[in-house]
């Protein structure tokens, strides 16, 4: 039987911990859906009711398109191990970019990512769970950020990431601002 709460519990806060994966999904009022999957050491606890987590940038970045006119996030863990479980929370978003007056503060929360470009603040007002049963069990075999993206965004350099962002990262697929570099 699932859960319906306002805020975590030390039991949900473990597994969060424990989940080398997780998905976000928000959306503006027009438009696409997002549903992102993220990982790395990319996602921190602040209190039962909220939680941090850092964007390393990739292809797009429709997140924090969609949190500038809509602030609605939903974060969503998975058992892929273990006891099964599914773990949605939802809230309200804000997004803290590099030269935003905040960011030194939370970015010391993280490993230091190249290519790092938004930190997301989730304020948790509702907490579910469910089953997962349908969720298939697998092993992690390794970070592929780790070994593939993150040393791609070190060989670029802080210029060579900020021309990939001006080239991807300012508009969302539908063409709303970002918000990366205004």
């Amino acid at each position: 039987m699932g859960i319906k709460a306002t805020q975590l519990n030390n039991t949900l806060v473990s597994f969060i911990k424990q989940q080398s994966l997780f998905f976000v999904a928000t959306a503006a009022a027009d438009g696409r859906v997002n549903l992102s999957p993220k990982g790395l050491d990319s996602l921190k606890v602040i209190n039962s009711q909220q939680i941090i987590w850092l964007s390393v940038t990739g292809s797009g970045n429709e997140t924090a398109a969609h949190i500038r006119q809509q602030p609605r996030m939903t974060l969503m863990f998975c058992a892929f191990s273990g006891d099964h479980l599914i773990l949605r929370l939802y809230g309200t978003a804000s997004v803290v970019h590099p030269r935003d007056q905040q960011w030194e503060q939370l970015y010391r929360l993280f490993p230091d990512y190249a290519g790092a470009r938004n930190i997301f603040t989730l304020d948790i007002d509702l907490v579910t769970t469910a089953c997962g049963s349908g969720v298939p069990e697998m092993s992690l075999l390794r970070h592929r950020a780790e070994t593939d993206l993150v040393p791609w965004y070190e060989n670029m350099g802080q210029d060579g990431v900020e021309a990939f962002w001006k080239k991807k990262n300012l508009l969302s697929i539908d063409g709303d601002p970002t918000g990366l570099l205004d």
